[in-house]
């Protein structure tokens, strides 16, 4: 038996988006540039996406622009919010556990002058607003806080970041990095405050290379892509129609039966909580039930290094993760185990769990027997 429990690294694709996009790649191919019948269906398909997701986030379709994933979607909402606004201020926030492709674009923007601030969180990972409440100022230009950690899956405040910033620096645009939650929980970027959120294809059963960033209308960003002028300039380049096609599919089905299908996430995970912290010396990282999303399960195991029991499953079949997919295979120490306060020991033992709609009990079932099995034999073995 196998048991895939790393769908925050990547999801399977969907059959319903696999096969349109097999359909778009072999025979409706056109190039939607061009200016013939084919290009024209072309163009069809990239609207009928549009118009899918827009529906999933009470959105207007002329406010989504497609990229080629997460960390283009991030690029974008960062630099060009920034080049966009940049005379109306320099000074700009995020916090300590954003994903590289939020943290790296900051660090480049403080190489160039803008004045940076990181802000804390507490032991569950949600971000100290009053932080922020302190941070924020008439000369911020832009705020950037994730919706759902990937790496413990803490949900944070992004309706209540939202009402600050609207208090305290009426210019600043709000980025939500929604890359972890969207297709999980129903997110309303206009009712909750939100002016830019990113969104990656290949989290929510789509395919991978496409994705999407919402631009709240009258936002103002400028372009990082420059070329043929497609998207209304905003992103250059012809548009990847059988990925944006699979995309608006994929998003389609995660928001069917939403509800339904978050609440059996939530009781797997319960379930999985319960169960591994039977086996001695597991902790499990992160904020309460309540405070986290459903599919991410943080654990820390004594005595066992993260990486032994990573491929210690795999031998099993059991397929989870390090931390971030986007860096787990490089030696780096994670940098939101290490801003929760975790020592090093157990940061070193840390693996992360994470679950779909299409997971099941027997799969998690499976994964729990390895994991009695394998964690006293491992630590047995270190020890000697």
């Amino acid at each position: 038996m196998e048991a895939y429990l790393d769908n925050s690294a990547t999801t399977k694709c969907s059959g319903r988006a696999a096969e349109l996009m097999m359909r778009l790649l072999t025979e409706e191919y056109g190039n939607p540039s061009s200016l013939h019948g084919m290009g024209a269906l072309a163009e069809k398909y990239i609207r009928e996406a549009k118009k899918k997701i827009a529906k999933t986030l009470k959105a207007g379709e002329s406010e989504l622009i497609f990229t080629s994933g997460g960390t283009e979607s991030n690029n974008l909402a960062i630099f060009g919010s920034v080049w966009a606004n940049r005379r109306a201020g320099n000074e700009i926030i995020t916090t300590a556990i954003e994903h590289p492709s939020v943290l790296q674009p900051f660090r480049q923007l403080e190489e160039l002058g803008y004045r940076v601030a990181y802000l804390p969180v507490d032991a569950s990972g949600t971000v100290c607003l009053n932080a922020l409440s302190d941070a924020l100022s008439r000369q911020t230009i832009l705020v950037s806080i994730m919706h759902v950690n990937n790496e413990i899956g803490t949900i944070e405040p992004v309706e209540e970041a939202a009402a600050l910033i609207r208090e305290k620096a009426p210019n600043a645009l709000f980025h939500v990095d929604a890359i972890q939650s969207y297709g999980k929980l129903r997110i309303h970027p206009k009712k909750s405050g939100i002016d830019l959120l990113s969104v990656s294809g290949h989290k929510i059963h789509g395919p991978k290379g496409v994705g999407f960033l919402y631009v709240r209308d009258k936002a103002k960003v400028k372009p990082i892509l420059l070329g043929g002028g497609q998207q209304g300039g905003m992103r250059s380049g012809t548009e990847n129609v059988p990925a944006i096609a699979g995309l608006g599919e994929a998003a389609a089905q995660a928001y069917e039966n939403l509800e339904a299908k978050t609440e059996a996430m939530y009781a797997l995970r319960d379930y999985f909580i319960r169960e591994i912290l039977q086996i001695p010396g597991v902790t499990v990282n992160g904020a309460s039930a309540e405070q986290s999303a459903p599919h991410i399960v943080s654990v820390s195991v004594e005595g066992v290094r993260s990486e032994v029991l990573l491929h210690s499953l795999e031998e099993k079949g059991v397929y989870v993760s390090a931390g971030s997919a986007c860096s787990s295979n490089k030696p780096s120490v994670s940098k939101t185990l290490t801003a929760i306060g975790l020592k090093k020991e157990r940061i070193e033992g840390t693996v992360r769990f994470s679950f779909c709609t299409c997971t099941t009990k027997e799969e998690v079932e499976y994964a729990l027997a390895q994991l009695a099995e394998i964690i006293p034999f491992r630590r047995k073995f270190t020890r000697k």
